[in-house]
């Protein structure tokens, strides 16, 4: 039996990202993976800047700009396709230090990973392996799996269970999912045009219970399609190429869609559902496995990858026994809150932009004319902003929140400066320098220095994940926030 510190079971961007963050911090990692080959169609293809600031730590931003494009903005149409509303992004750069919103395609992200994981020399890919089975051990877990006919078993300290919806790893915890009730069919098609599409570079949301759609160019020569699923329809009719051209005609003439090709068309079924548990022992869940979300506010693999910024740091310490196996407890109490509250906004969004019955259509499309023409709403429309993390530590309320990464200049990333553990960003002189914590002092009319002073603090402390744990509007001579 082989032994590792941490088997992740998936090498999709949550499985690679986890798998990147640890052998950042010098874990080594076996990257367990069922297809042979990573999956060749798109799936997701919007992340916001915070989750982009993730890649950065995972040493793939810069690979990620030269793949991916700032999505400026949203337009609302009514079933006519005519223009409800407009709402643009006018800041190309957002609070993290990356576009507010970006749009790819998924299978060029996995590449950047795949590419960054094979450089590591602390992780493993094993692709072909099909996992049969998890058991827990005293102070870890025993991971079964099967590969090219021969049965293997691996010893690990932790056990991360990245893989998707339909989870072995939830499976072989027995965790149930909690419905948050939302259930929708919907229709994906994805196309590659030879001869860029005469639309708006935005995402376009159909607002039309007839037959809600979201439209939108991704980066290159593809373009995706959402279409809901009526129960009138018929799924083998709808599919087939007349089926779909037929769906696409208003946005094609017949010649255009004749010379497109249509890479993937496809049903799925967006639901709103979170596992009741997250982590047994040292086995744990994240992505699709502990949480699936309609793509309403583009936060499915996002959310993903905030798991894995939220969990590794907090292992990564356990594992070199510089915490407790309880702090290990905070990941689940961190992240599901945070997790059902975007679902739930999701749900909200959805129904509010494609729900209803003709009537609702008619009120909402002059609801939706009347608020655009109000100053802010636009800021609210594309907030990129995640909800605030539910700290135990309360009082400011910047605690919960992401720290800025205001830009630094030659090719260099302010968060670099804060390194990997814990930091301490303060605006007043201290005398000592606590062992492991960063310093990093703050000048009044800078970025960060209006920031404190805005918030009325003179000093946060953050996290490795960059969120701030706690503030204060002075700092003691022993270097922490009093």
């Amino acid at each position: 039996m082989t032994t590792v510190d941490v088997v992740v079971v998936g090498a999709g961007p949550v499985g690679l990202t986890a798998a990147l963050l640890l052998a950042r911090r010098g874990v080594t990692c076996l990257v367990l993976e069922r297809h042979p080959e990573p999956y060749p169609l798109p799936r997701a293809v919007h992340l916001d800047g915070e989750v982009v600031r993730i890649l950065q730590e995972a040493g793939v931003a810069d690979g990620f700009r030269g793949i991916s494009r700032p999505m400026p903005g949203l337009r609302l149409l009514d079933g006519g396709l005519r223009t409800l509303a407009e709402f643009r992004r006018d800041d190309p750069i957002g609070f993290s230090g990356h576009p507010r919103a970006s749009m790819f395609d998924q299978p060029d992200l996995e590449a950047l990973l795949v590419a960054a994981a094979e450089e590591s020399p602390h992780i493993t890919t094993c692709r072909g392996a099909e996992v049969t089975g998890v058991a827990h051990l005293p102070a870890g877990a025993v991971v079964s799996y099967e590969r090219g006919g021969r049965r293997y078993q691996v010893q690990a300290a932790a056990v991360l269970g990245c893989d998707g919806a339909g989870s072995t790893v939830r499976a072989a915890l027995d965790f149930g999912l909690r419905d948050l009730g939302f259930t929708e069919p919907w229709l994906v098609v994805d196309v590659r045009s030879p001869e860029p599409l005469p639309m708006w570079e935005g995402v376009h949301q159909v607002c039309d219970p007839r037959r809600a759609a979201t439209f939108m160019h991704l980066v290159g020569d593809r373009y995706r399609w959402e279409f809901r699923v009526l129960d009138t329809d018929d799924i083998a009719e709808l599919t087939t190429p007349a089926g779909v051209a037929r769906l696409l005609s208003p946005w094609f003439g017949d010649h255009a869609l004749a010379e497109a090709e249509l890479v993937r068309t496809t049903t799925y079924t967006f639901q709103a559902k979170v596992a009741e548990r997250w982590r047994e022992r040292r086995v744990f869940l994240l992505g699709d496995a502990a949480h699936q979300t309609p793509p309403f506010v583009g936060q499915g693999l996002g959310s993903g990858l905030r798991d894995a910024h939220n969990l590794v740091w907090k292992l990564a310490l356990v594992l070199r026994d510089e915490a407790p196996d309880q702090l290990l407890d905070t990941y689940q109490a961190e992240r599901e809150p945070h997790t059902v509250r975007l679902i739930r906004q999701a749900i909200v969004v959805g129904w509010a932009l494609t729900g209803g019955s003709g009537r609702t259509a008619v009120l909402r499309r002059e609801i939706v004319r009347r608020l655009s023409r109000l100053p802010g709403v636009d800021r609210f429309a594309l907030s990129a902003e995640s909800p605030r993390l539910r700290l135990r530590r309360g009082g400011s309320p910047l605690v919960g929140r992401l720290c800025p990464q205001p830009p630094a200049g030659d090719g260099q990333w302010f968060d670099d400066t804060l390194g990997d553990g814990f930091a301490l960003l303060t605006m007043d002189p201290i005398a000592r320098h606590p062992h492991g914590l960063t310093v990093v002092p703050v000048e009044r009319y800078s970025v960060l220095g209006e920031w404190l002073t805005g918030a009325r603090v003179r000093a946060v402390l953050v996290r490795p994940d960059r969120v701030i744990c706690a503030a204060a509007r002075t700092c003691t001579e022993r270097g922490t926030p009093a």
